[in-house]
């Protein structure tokens, strides 16, 4: 039963959010901008309202596939579903396995399991990319912040510890050429 719903979170965090908004707007996410398929490439090649429909679908399947998970399989199911959507949104089945870099759909699964952790994640996000205007740095920020927070307030053996050492992984080794035109100084942030 566990791996069904693990199955079941891989698929949802498979839906291409950003493709399917940016083909209603006529365009593809792909070809365009940094060529990812996430929140701030729809927000610089479409707009504001992309952006937000884009952000807001991927933390909702991120949130979706943890919760269905907990409530039916329990807490430890629901973190492993909580990965398991990451990994779809990273590696979609449904977009050829190019996805995009997982910081909305982790957000949104943290905020269903572990709201404060989330909230913190999320404020840490929030008050770096006002600081550096470089979405890139809020996310590097804020979940390198992750498994620091979770170790200060779970219990060491918590299931929550990997899953957040997990996510942190999957963020810095999807930003790693953000990381490299950061040490350049050539990321691009919003004035």
């Amino acid at each position: 039963m566990k791996w069904g719903f693990c199955a079941l979170a891989y698929l949802m965090g498979s839906i291409p959010f950003g493709l399917i908004v940016s083909k209603a707007y006529g365009a593809d996410l792909r070809s365009k901008g940094s060529g990812n398929i996430g929140a701030t490439n729809a927000l610089r090649v479409i707009g504001k309202k992309a952006g937000a429909l884009t952000l807001l679908g991927d933390m909702l399947k991120g949130a979706a596939a943890a919760l269905i998970a907990l409530n039916f399989a329990g807490y430890e199911t629901g973190v492993i579903a909580a990965g398991a959507a990451v990994i779809g949104h990273d590696f979609p089945v449904f977009a050829k396995f190019k996805g995009g870099k997982g910081v909305a759909t982790s957000l949104g699964a943290l905020l269903a399991l572990e709201p404060y952790i989330g909230i913190a994640c999320l404020s840490i996000w929030v008050i770096a990319f006002l600081v550096f205007r470089i979405s890139s740095v809020g996310a590097l920020a804020a979940f390198a912040a992750l498994p620091v927070l979770v170790l200060m307030l779970k219990s060491f053996n918590h299931p929550m510890i990997i899953l957040s050492f997990f996510m942190a992984f999957m963020i810095f080794i999807k930003h790693r050429e953000n990381i490299k035109r950061l040490i350049k100084g050539e990321e691009k942030g919003f004035s």
